[in-house]
């Protein structure tokens, strides 16, 4: 995905179902590095590796620690997931908005999620640097927790894969006017060298190849291969 792969931490988590669902949603979203803090179940049990299907290596891997500051050791960044009304207010904010935060390249970060039946405590919450909520029907706002890490999850491959995007979107960059301009000087003055222009009907000829090359939107690469080929025929005719 990215070239920072965000931890996720489960605090407390209850069911050996939803520790394995999480371990495939994480297996589908490139996230490799799961830690437990203080889980009632067993992670590496039946049930567990049931709903984790393919993603066995992921339970295998995980790191079981007795407390959230032992889980957060090394980690730069951290998110936590709440839907609660803190006593504490809190600036909560949606997952598009916050997690591209915990991808910046070189950071060690990660991303909190409380336990089932009541979420993370106030306490827990002062750990994160930043807090997330799902927005849902306020009616029932209550998400399943492989749910919650299965919205968060793909909200960062998505922006990893946004983010590879443009990376190499940036070794495709357009051809600058200025380049492309060379360029065509430098095809007019091959083509009239080898008979195909002719100086009076030039200008006109040019047009066409200038329409033509405009249309396909060359790169910088593109300009680069072409001027190429056209030095590679002049050396051909100096030697001929």
């Amino acid at each position: 995905m990215t070239e920072n792969k965000v931890k996720i931490i489960l605090v407390e988590p209850a069911g050996p179902l939803n520790i394995g669902s999480v371990a495939r949603i994480m297996k589908n979203m490139c996230l490799e590095e799961l830690i437990l803090v203080k889980p009632h179940c067993d992670h590496l049990g039946d049930e567990a590796r049931q709903m984790a299907v393919h993603a066995q290596e992921v339970l295998d891997n995980a790191q079981v620690v007795t407390s959230l500051p032992e889980a957060l050791r090394g980690i730069q960044r951290a998110i936590a997931t709440t839907s609660r009304n803190c006593s504490v207010p809190i600036n909560s904010e949606t997952p598009e908005n916050a997690l591209p935060w915990l991808l910046e390249k070189n950071v060690t970060s990660a991303l909190i999620f409380g336990p089932e039946d009541r979420g993370l405590n106030n306490i827990e919450l002062n750990y994160a640097n930043r807090f997330v909520g799902i927005p849902s029907n306020p009616e029932y706002s209550s998400l399943n927790l492989a749910q919650a890490v299965a919205i968060c999850a793909y909200e960062l491959y998505s922006r990893g894969q946004l983010s590879q995007l443009e990376k190499k979107s940036d070794q495709n960059t357009l051809a600058s006017l200025d380049n492309l301009e060379r360029y065509y000087q430098h095809l007019e003055n091959l083509l009239l060298k080898i008979g195909y222009l002719y100086p009076h009907t030039r200008n006109a000829r040019m047009e066409k190849f200038r329409r033509l090359f405009n249309r396909a939107n060359l790169t910088q690469e593109e300009v680069r291969m072409l001027r190429g080929i056209i030095s590679q025929v002049e050396w051909s005719l100096k030697q001929k």
